[in-house]
């Protein structure tokens, strides 16, 4: 009996860990890849109608999108600023953000996006 009582709290505790893994899975997130002194690399994960917080950039960046999408850029208000019609395998040069401004990314389709990001870490502000 008592091997009967910790194998269903065995196996309770893995599918508990498994939701929460699988509902972990599901949220808009940045994943980190590699950093060093010049670059910062990330995959990011926007899902259907789940923005990225509210965020800027400092540097330029180039985006590389792994399965192509929409991605609008909004402000703090949910105006959107920008469209990114983004085509899979492709990348996009994209300038430091402005002085002073934040924006989400979010994902109008029905598909989550998913894109790489370099950033540059010692790019110079242009003049």
């Amino acid at each position: 009996m008592i091997k009967v009582i910790a194998a269903v709290g065995v196996a309770t505790t893995v599918f508990a860990a498994g939701v929460a893994i699988g509902q972990q899975g599901s949220a808009s997130r940045r994943e980190p890849q590699f950093e060093n002194s010049e670059v910062q690399v990330w995959k990011s994960i926007v899902m259907p109608n789940q923005p990225l917080a509210l965020h800027r950039h400092d540097h330029g960046r180039a985006l590389i999108s792994l399965n192509g999408g929409t991605l609008n850029v909004v402000d703090g208000t949910g105006k959107v600023m920008d469209v990114y019609k983004l085509e899979a395998g492709k990348a996009i040069w994209l300038e430091a953000d402005k002085a002073g401004t934040q924006h989400a990314d979010v994902n109008p389709g029905k598909t989550p996006v998913e894109v790489i990001v370099v950033q540059l870490k010692n790019d110079k502000p242009k003049m």
